[in-house]
């Protein structure tokens, strides 16, 4: 598409102008909910990864710039999509009309067009930013992301908190929930459309990729590869046989379940299709580019050394000089000793050959170039973790899932259907291909029928995960008092879920007392029987209101009770106050607790107010975020490791002890305990916070360059909010010398750690 025409006619729709730049026909939902748009409602669109769900959002941009002139927010779960799609939109729109906004990047944030992560959109919400004023469309990419146990609250707050007039274009994979989801966001936002489509405009097949061959998963009656349906017989017999054939082409002598619980000798197990064949089938059935997806970094990394011990080469002559032009130009300014640290010989080797690993423990320089490097189809197969699947623009011909099992942190669990619909859809792209293929490795473990029933399921519900926190209290009770509160909390999914009615009955006490207002400040204009009319309607309208708040108090209301123990926390520690009416008022040392977010908010509050980093200096003061910040993989925790020296470690103890006395507290309130905190990383990021180059700091660590680089991302953004909050703090005129100077040492700390490899992955 290309820029707007400001002389286009006005006879003509914005969709038929829209519509007109595209490449292709819209299908029947996009049209639907495009046009649900034009006519200013909201929509929830929910339809299969590839469908063209985004097409929805680039309407609504278009439609906010060519017709109103107005502002809109693009939001996406995690920077790598913010990014991807910023640089989309300008080029399309041109760098002028777009910013960003992601926590560690602030880049034109008065621009019309604005693109952040959903943190980023809350924490304006809560802080009344004027940037919210003449908002008209906030785009919610990847909504189902509301789910999730960790992050999913925040997407519930946006749509509860953002003012009514903002119209929400809410983009989902296909749920089987989708309807419920869509009647509580209409219940709380007003006229939301559904629109929903099972159609995936290019179709995926389903295999099975054993020793021998690629197998389909379905047939249909003639034997033929079909998208659904029947499982292929072939299959079932090769797997009643106990075994597959050997790449020597002898046939296993495998027995069946009954005759191993005879004391028969089991069978000879199937050798595990190694990663260099899974390349080489995929190489000789021309199903690339590719992802394999490898529940693990490590497996990830070893599959490209073994494809390249092995010879794989899947480019030509002319493809290898192209990439090696556009990945040579990444590095040309690091290091002899920064290129052997961060494996840069093996990478571009394993880039010419066209294969490459993505996963969270690569420098993120280093991912955006292979994204861009298989976008273009040069890199044929890359090697990757689930976080792959989570909506980066990186079409492939074929999806291949080494197993159907994957570790949680404690134990190896099967793949849900939400996830295996999530890893498998990213395979067929509009456009681009004619169809997908998603491909299963055969091994002894795999259940047939398990696979059958993952890869007909196409949909999985959205459960709410939304809980009231101390941040969100001091938030919310600074805009409106506890009855309120209690109210909007009643709107949440998550007692929409667990009690429909009263999120119907919520809004309506909502709108009533909005009348009741009305009605009270037309009695104070009112004279004489004017007076006594508006004073007699408000009575009548105040009894119902009443009656009202007392049905809905009498039901489940968990949500609001988990709220009102929150409260109670908070009234003991001093973040809040109760006046003479018992309404709980915002201190000032709450006011700086509404600044920081995150699972450790009141722990971090806590450590302001006690003064527990006291002694540490701006390097000190970063390594005590990191341990703040620092949440380590379950599979590997590793050792604490302390900086050295008796300030640190005093400082550390002063946390553990606060920590140990609200954990105490969460229990005796019956509210979630937070993770103890954890010291893993504090020496790496001291040692980088105060200058030591980055190959030595990661030697020293263990740890890969992406690993650091995200945790140190995350310490900056406590240190960012440690100082902003203590910025207020001094404006509030709370023990302002201590709290100015706290807030002056965290952002020198947060300069130390923004550098090098750290501030260049901030602004790719």
């Amino acid at each position: 598409m290309s820029m707007p025409d400001p002389g286009a006619s006005r006879e003509e729709s914005a969709l038929d102008a829209f519509s007109a730049r595209l490449e292709y026909p819209l299908d029947a939902f996009q049209r639907t909910a495009c046009e649900r748009l034009e006519e200013g409602r909201s929509v929830l669109v929910a339809a299969p990864t590839g469908s063209g769900k985004t097409t929805v959002a680039e309407f609504a941009v278009y439609l906010a710039r060519r017709e109103r002139d107005a502002r809109i927010f693009y939001t996406a779960p995690i920077k790598a999509l913010s990014n991807q799609k910023f640089r989309e939109l300008c080029d399309e729109y041109g760098e002028d009309e777009v910013g960003l906004l992601t926590g560690d990047v602030n880049l034109r944030s008065n621009a019309p067009i604005i693109v952040m992560t959903t943190e980023v959109l809350r924490n304006m919400i809560y802080a009344g930013s004027d940037a919210l004023d003449d908002l008209e469309f906030v785009v919610l990419d990847e909504v189902h992301y509301l789910g999730d146990r960790f992050r999913g609250a925040v997407w519930e707050e946006i749509i509860l908190h953002l003012p009514p007039a903002v119209r929400l274009v809410s983009l989902s994979a296909t749920v089987s929930n989708a309807e419920e989801f869509g009647d509580w966001m209409h219940a709380v936002r007003g006229d939301t459309d559904v629109i929903l489509s099972e159609h995936r405009p290019v179709p995926l097949y389903q295999h099975v990729l054993t020793s021998r061959a690629l197998l389909p998963l379905y047939v249909d009656r003639a034997g033929e590869l079909a998208t659904g349906g029947r499982v292929n017989p072939e299959l079932y017999a090769l797997d009643r046989r106990g075994g597959w054939r050997d790449r020597d082409g002898d046939r296993e002598r495998g027995r069946g379940r009954g005759e191993r619980s005879r004391g028969r000798p089991p069978a000879r197990r199937s050798r595990r299709i190694s990663r260099s064949d899974i390349a080489r089938a995929l190489d000789e059935t021309d199903l690339v580019p590719a992802i394999v997806f490898i529940f693990s970094r490590n497996g990830c990394d070893q599959a490209v050394r073994q494809c390249l011990m092995e010879g794989i080469t899947l480019t030509s002559r002319e493809e290898r000089d192209e990439i090696r032009r556009i990945a040579r130009a990444e590095v040309a300014g690091m290091s002899d000793e920064e290129r052997r640290v961060l494996g840069v010989r093996e990478w571009l080797a394993g880039l010419e050959r066209g294969v490459a690993a993505h996963h969270a423990g690569l420098l993120p320089a280093f991912k955006a170039v292979v994204e861009r490097l298989f976008q273009r189809r040069l890199v044929k197969l890359v090697f990757a973790t689930e976080t792959l699947a989570l909506g980066i623009n990186m079409p492939a011909r074929a999806v291949v899932i080494e197993r159907l099992d994957k570790f949680n942190g404690e134990q190896r669990v099967p793949l849900t259907s939400g996830e295996f619909t999530q890893l498998t859809g990213r395979a067929g792209r509009r456009g681009i291909d004619d169809e997908g293929h998603a491909v299963v490795v055969w091994s002894d473990d795999v259940d047939l029928e398990a696979l059958a029933h993952l890869a007909g399921a196409r949909s999985f519900p959205v459960r709410s995960s939304f809980r009231p926190t101390a941040n969100m209290t001091v938030n919310l009770l600074q805009r409106m008092d506890r009855a309120h509160v209690r109210e909007m909390l009643e709107l949440s999914f998550a007692q929409f879920q667990a009690d429909r009615a009263v999120v119907d009955q919520a809004r309506e006490l909502r709108a009533e007392q909005e009348s009741l207002a009305g009605y009270d400040a037309a009695a104070s204009r009112a004279q004489g029987s004017d007076r006594k009319r508006w004073e007699e309607r408000a009575r009548k309208l105040r009894r119902r209101v009443e009656r009202g708040r007392r049905q809905i108090a009498s039901r489940t209301g968990t949500i609001a009770r988990t709220f009102d123990r929150v409260v109670d926390q908070l009234l003991e520690l001093g973040y809040l106050e109760a006046d003479r009416t018992r309404e709980p008022n915002v201190t000032p040392w709450g006011n700086l607790l509404r600044r920081i977010y995150g699972e450790r908010d009141l722990l971090v509050a806590e450590c302001i107010r006690e003064d527990a980093w006291r002694g540490l200096d701006a390097a000190g003061l970063a390594a005590m975020c990191c341990v703040l910040s620092y949440e380590p993989r379950r599979d590997d925790e590793g050792e604490e490791r302390l900086p050295g020296g008796a300030a640190f470690g005093a400082a550390y103890d002063r946390v553990l002890d606060i920590w140990v006395r609200l954990d105490d507290l969460a229990e005796r309130s019956r509210l979630p305990r937070s993770e103890m905190p954890h010291a893993g990383l504090a020496k790496t990021m001291h040692a980088w916070a105060t200058g030591r180059p980055i190959e030595l700091v990661l030697e020293a660590a263990g740890i890969g360059a992406g690993d650091f680089v995200r945790w140190a991302k995350q310490t900056i953004d406590l240190l960012d909010q440690v100082a902003q909050a203590c910025e207020a703090a001094v404006l509030d005129d709370v023990d302002a010398d201590r709290l100015g100077a706290l807030a002056h040492l965290a952002r020198e700390a947060k300069r130390g750690v923004k550098r090098g490899i750290v501030a260049a992955s901030s602004t790719s």
